[in-house]
């Protein structure tokens, strides 16, 4: 996929521009991780190690605020880019979290689990809405009773006049956060290859597939963060 190449080349600068390039980075990743905590310290008081599964994991950043915030943590990255799944790898390993990396795409099978959190940030935006969908329907079936998913990503306006909006919005915030000429251009070089699809229709296909609790739990222009939960057996 010629996405996977764009981001495999990006790898070794991807994290120094992500607060530039993501106006709302501690607020939308901060969400993320509050969302996503709950069942694993559930895992450790029951005297388990909380798994979690991170798809389209590139640098591992979301692993990393997650084992952060609730450490002994094991999570499985997935990613079909190896050169950002390596920086992960060498992320991790220095923070001394033990890890499983995947080298694989999203549309295929996942790794079976079962996961107390699936988590997943600026990585599902890149599926059609039908790959979307069955995505969401196999990711229930590898979180364990309770186990919750978590999306934080670029979302679509509900019409075109708002979608423009929020780029317009996000170009200005990106320019005032001194963003580069660079780092804009390759960011739209990858956007090229962007589906993103409204909030409220993903979170009907969270629900569709079977997930309760499902919300968006924040929201800022083109970026939120929404998901739900397998119900208990």
């Amino acid at each position: 996929m010629a996405v996977v190449h764009l981001f495999d080349a990006a790898a070794g600068t991807y994290d120094e521009s992500r607060r530039r390039l993501l106006p709302c980075f501690d607020d939308f990743y901060g969400t993320a991780v509050e969302v996503a905590a709950p069942p694993l310290r559930r895992a450790l008081a029951s005297g388990r190690t909380p798994t979690v599964l991170d798809l389209g994991a590139g640098t591992g950043l979301l692993s990393l605020l997650l084992a952060g915030a609730v450490p002994g943590i094991r999570p499985t990255l997935l990613d079909a880019a190896p050169a950002m799944l390596a920086v992960a790898e060498g992320h991790l390993h220095r923070r001394g979290v033990p890890y499983t990396t995947v080298v694989a795409d999203l549309a295929g099978p996942l790794p079976g689990g079962p996961y107390d959190a699936v988590v997943s940030a600026l990585a599902i935006h890149h599926l059609d809405d039908t790959t979307k969908r069955d995505l969401y329907r196999r990711v229930r079936q590898v979180l364990v009773p309770g186990g919750v998913f978590v999306n934080a990503d670029q979302v679509a306006g509900p019409t075109p006049d708002l979608d423009h909006r929020y780029d317009e919005v996000w170009q200005a915030q990106i320019t005032a956060l001194g963003a580069t000429a660079e780092e804009i251009a390759g960011a739209r070089e990858r956007m090229v290859h962007d589906r993103p699809a409204p909030v409220p229709d993903q979170c009907r296909w969270l629900a569709e597939a079977g997930f309760v609790g499902v919300d968006c739990f924040y929201k800022a222009w083109r970026f939120a963060v929404f998901g739900g939960r397998r119900e208990l057996d």
